[in-house]
């Protein structure tokens, strides 16, 4: 929270680490919204499933038997998710979090077309800027997958064949639970 400020919104399980009484003090203190998903439908919280779809594909692709060694792969997978550009938002999480493109390390020290070598006061200034700007940057890639979302609701709702039930059709109903499409 120090580092990146109190979250509007929290998305988690029904685990006792999200429910205690001093948890739920603490997310009215601060205001934070929590959201439960069932543990039974991770699907819920697409966004972390997503993430973490990408995370395990890159985590395997690094691998090949040494599978216990996941652990050793995991910080260059974070590094490479957190700098790419994802399609919806059109942006890096780094810079939604950060408000400026991630530099490689050997960037750092030399002057490049993405970096010149500044005074510490001229740095401090330019990251200010970049850290006001930050909002714009957010809000522009919420626009922009928002309007994705929004294209391919529309282009799967062309493809969807309208049905109607009447009464006494018969409908094949799944029990809850049973299986993944459930």
């Amino acid at each position: 929270m120090c580092r990146y400020g109190i979250p509007k919104n929290i998305v988690s399980d029904n685990g006792k680490q999200f429910t205690s009484e001093s948890v739920i003090q603490f997310y009215e203190k601060y205001g934070i919204q929590n959201t439960f998903v069932s543990v039974e439908h991770p699907q819920a919280n697409g966004q972390a499933e997503s993430a973490n779809k990408v995370i395990l594909m890159g985590i395997k692709r690094r691998l090949d038997k040494e599978k216990k060694e996941w652990v050793n792969a995991l910080p260059q997978v974070l590094w490479s998710y957190h700098t790419t550009t994802h399609s919806t938002m059109g942006e890096t999480p780094f810079k939604m979090v950060y408000g400026a493109d991630a530099m490689i390390p050997v960037e750092i020290h030399s002057s490049s077309w993405r970096s010149s070598i500044e005074s510490p006061l001229e740095n401090a200034k330019a990251m200010k800027t970049s850290l006001d700007l930050v909002d714009e940057v957010r809000e522009a890639a919420h626009l922009r997958k928002f309007t994705v979302k929004r294209r391919a609701a529309r282009k799967y709702d062309s493809k969807v064949i309208p049905r109607e039930f009447k009464e006494g059709d018969l409908v094949l109903k799944r029990p809850m639970g049973r299986d993944k499409g459930g």
